[in-house]
């Protein structure tokens, strides 16, 4: 027997795939033009000449070779440093018998509604009196913050507490239950957190100029900042630089989505 198509499922696949074009098509502009050395954004086919120039050009010469190493590094210290502070800090917050914790993480949370820009000089006055500026401690130490506590809290909620009592009174010491037992029942948090942390410290600018005065020290969204100039730019070589930018963390994402998408999903039930 044939399978009667609904006008309402076609439609909803031609909007589904138009939506979709819609996504993707800026996406592939980028790449068209960075094979060009247009000082337009309108380009035509005879202008695509599918030659690495403009990529070698900003490996090369703009350092975007240093810059790619600087975000890099950057971005696996952030992640490492707020998962591992976060699941800790929400673990206790959660799961130890804290006087005051209650008010205390109120608290915190009430920091995510201070906007960033605000900090920046107190951030700066620290880090320098510190002697951290130009070093990647000044890049990865900020990235610290309360929504990595808040969204491994919601997980932790999860984990039973008789599961870890059974642990404690088999002889499984506080370290070891906290790595063996939690860390792996709240994974879907950490890569969910992951992902925000990486987009984060990929993409972050403001705090990078600041703090880092030092061209080595430059970050990707630096670096790209510096392929324009006042007078004339080639678009070309900024929608390569673009498009090395945006390469790894579409990667991870490919990679990651069922995690991303179930790290989601659970983070927003509360037991």
């Amino acid at each position: 027997m044939k399978k009667r198509v609904s006008f309402g499922g076609v439609i909803g696949t031609l909007l589904t795939t138009l939506f979709a074009a819609m996504c993707i098509t800026p996406l592939i502009y980028m790449v068209a033009v960075s094979f060009t050395d247009s000082e337009s954004l309108y380009i035509s086919l005879s202008d695509l000449r599918f030659s690495f120039d403009n990529y070698v050009y900003a490996i090369v010469k703009r350092n975007f070779g240093r810059a790619l190493w600087n975000s890099i590094v950057t971005v696996v210290g952030s992640c490492l440093l707020v998962d591992l502070v976060s699941a800790m800090a929400a673990y206790g917050f959660e799961k130890k018998p804290v006087p005051g914790k209650e008010a205390l993480f109120q608290g915190y949370l009430a920091t995510m509604m201070i906007p960033g820009q605000v900090i920046l000089i107190p951030m700066f006055v620290m880090i320098n009196y510190a002697h951290l500026t130009n070093t990647y401690a000044a890049l990865i130490l900020p990235m610290v913050g309360a929504f990595g506590i808040f969204l491994m809290r919601q997980f932790m909620v999860q984990v039973p507490n008789e599961l870890l009592e059974a642990a404690e009174i088999d002889g499984c010491g506080e370290i070891r239950r906290f790595v063996t037992i939690v860390l792996p029942l709240v994974q879907p948090a950490l890569i969910t957190l992951t992902i925000f942390t990486f987009n984060a410290a990929w993409n972050n600018f403001l705090w990078p100029l600041i703090i880092n005065t030092r061209s080595d020290m430059h970050v990707l969204p630096v670096t790209m900042a510096t392929l324009s100039s006042n007078s004339t730019t080639n678009y070309g070589m900024v929608m390569a630089g673009a498009t090395l930018t945006f390469l790894f963390p579409f990667v991870l994402y490919i990679f990651l989505q069922r995690q991303f998408v179930e790290g989601i999903a659970l983070g927003g039930v509360k037991g």
